[in-house]
């Protein structure tokens, strides 16, 4: 990351806590269990993001989107990087790292894809978010499914993460990352 966009958030953010928002959509999957949720340290904010993504596997069972990472940066130098997730699906590689060009992450949709009964079903499949600086990231995860509608905006960013997932089914279908919800950062320190 370079410079400029470290720069650029040193006036947008001094964050400590979670307001206690947690943002979500409703268009998430119906299957698996909710993972305890997964913060930034005190001091930083999700500023970039990558995801772990199942290539599609033609005659075999998809599982697409199968993790989040949100990259948490702090606000103020030295700028160092942690990197935070919930529970994870077993497939897929790590994609690489978007960042937001001068904000952080703000408010999200995701692309899911309805129950398909017998068929192969993959729940979600990929997540856009938008920054503060009005831009926005797509996820390089699979085009199966729709976007649903956006969730509400965390006014100083994103925080935290909490993941749905379905364990590992054997020999039925697997679906892994079903939904995700997100906690926003709070302002106590302006």
């Amino acid at each position: 990351m370079n410079g400029a966009a470290f720069l650029s958030i040193l006036f947008l953010c001094q964050v400590s806590k979670t307001e206690g928002k947690t943002i979500f959509v409703s268009n998430g999957g119906q299957m698996g269990q909710w993972s305890r949720m997964e913060m930034c340290p005190n001091g930083t904010m999700a500023k970039g993001l990558s995801l772990r993504v199942e290539p599609e596997q033609g005659i075999g069972d998809d599982t697409s989107l199968n993790g989040i990472r949100l990259h948490c940066v702090r606000c103020h130098f030295p700028h160092r990087e942690k990197t935070i997730s919930s529970n994870c699906g077993q497939w897929g590689t790590w994609g690489p790292i978007q960042w937001c060009p001068y904000g952080f992450l703000s408010t999200f949709s995701l692309r899911v894809e309805e129950f398909q009964g017998q068929l192969d079903l993959t729940a979600a499949n990929n997540i856009k978010f938008k920054c503060s600086d009005n831009s926005t990231l797509e996820g390089d995860g699979l085009s199966w499914g729709i976007y649903g509608a956006w969730s509400s905006s965390c006014l100083y960013g994103i925080c935290g993460i909490r993941t749905k997932i379905q364990k590992p089914q054997g020999i039925r279908d697997d679906t892994s990352l079903n939904d995700v919800q997100f906690a926003c950062c709070d302002n106590k320190d302006y």
